[in-house]
């Protein structure tokens, strides 16, 4: 959760449909995770 709070759209949940905030927080997740090039 704490690496997740740099997505602004997460740490507020701007997205008020659960599926929508779900695949916001599949996607920071995807970009946290993916190695910077």
């Amino acid at each position: 959760i704490g690496r997740l709070k740099r997505y602004r759209a997460i740490a507020t949940r701007y997205d008020k449909l659960a599926i929508r905030y779900e695949a916001a927080i599949q996607v920071a997740m995807i970009l946290d995770w993916k190695p910077s090039s």
